[in-house]
């Protein structure tokens, strides 16, 4: 049984004018669907990566799996757990302790009135548990001082506070960690030593991570396994390996071919045609129709199923079964 299992899910939000606006222009109410239909399973222990381009619905998933937006349908469970139903208030409370997320900005997620021992302890703190020493504890493990617990989010820099962050995830011993894009705000020499903490404590710990990013190379550098995303839906599946050595979706090969390489110098190479059409009226059929070079008939009138191909998994009419 997988650690996380993600059945069908969906999220749709209601983006319509006021009510006297659309009665005064005949509107009728606009719709978002950020996520359609998505299913998904992370082993424990392991690094499951989302990947895609801005607005395919990442960081809805993300935020849907740690309980700040409600699914509009579908079911998540966490270690067996779906917390949308979950009726046992003892049982919810110790599952979201296990949940924690490292979010994009670091800055914007430390409160810059609370001093650090104060943002770290605030997990347990909460629960009415014992703190003393905790925030010193973590901040060692993460490579900074324990002195620093007495600083204040403004007298560091950015790839400092995400160690932050990064501790006070770890602060109520969690099982899984969403990392929305984790390192996308720091430098490269930066980002390096935070996925390279990220990894020790993931072996450390035995965390299980969701990591969200577009950066290809850092997802190829943490991920086992990886999920492509276009317009709230998952378009293909594999482990790393899998996936940048044979790209079976023609969305993921684009991708793929986007993203810079080294020995890439003085080639020209096409640049990613067209964009992602609007999410409130998406297109009929296979979402990725309009930019696809492979689109037939079909594929503009029935969406793909997820269907397995080899050690993939692939939602496109032109891969053929097996």
């Amino acid at each position: 049984m997988s650690f996380v299992d993600i059945r069908h899910l969906t999220r749709v939000f209601d983006v319509s004018k006021p009510w006297l606006n659309r009665v005064i222009e005949r509107l009728p109410k606009a719709r978002l669907t950020a996520v359609s239909d998505v299913s998904l399973q992370i082993e424990e222990r392991s690094v499951y990566a989302l990947v895609g381009e801005s607005g395919s619905g990442k960081s809805t998933i993300g935020k849907m799996l740690v309980g700040l937006l409600p699914p509009s349908d579908g079911q998540i469970e966490v270690d067996g757990v779906d917390l949308a139903t979950e009726t046992d208030a003892e049982t919810r409370d110790r599952m979201r302790a296990e949940i924690q997320m490292i979010f994009q900005d670091p800055y914007a997620s430390l409160n810059p009135r609370w001093k650090v021992r104060d943002i770290i302890a605030e997990p347990v703190a909460a629960r009415g548990s014992e703190t003393r020493g905790l925030a010193e504890r973590l901040l060692e493990q993460v490579g900074l001082s324990a002195l620093d617990a007495d600083k204040f989010p403004h007298q560091f820099s950015g790839g400092q506070r995400q160690r932050i962050c990064v501790a006070r995830a770890l602060a109520s011993e969690p099982k899984l960690i969403v990392c929305d894009e984790p390192t996308s705000a720091l430098d490269v020499s930066v980002q390096a030593q935070v996925l390279n903490l990220m990894s020790d404590l993931k072996d450390e710990f035995g965390l299980t991570y969701l990591f969200i990013s577009h950066d290809l190379t850092v997802v190829r550098h943490m991920a086992d396994r990886i999920g492509v995303l276009y317009l709230g839906q998952l378009v293909e599946e594999a482990d790393s390996d899998t996936l940048f050595e044979d790209p079976k979706h023609p969305y993921t090969q684009m991708l793929l071919a986007a993203a810079p390489k080294l020995d890439s110098f003085g080639r020209e190479e096409e640049p990613p045609t067209g964009e992602i059409p609007d999410p409130i009226n998406p297109p009929p059929g296979c979402v990725f129709n309009p930019r696809c070079p492979l689109a037939t008939d079909l594929c503009r009138v029935e969406r793909p199923d997820m269907r397995q191909a080899g050690g993939t998994r692939v939602a496109c009419h032109m891969v053929p079964p097996g």
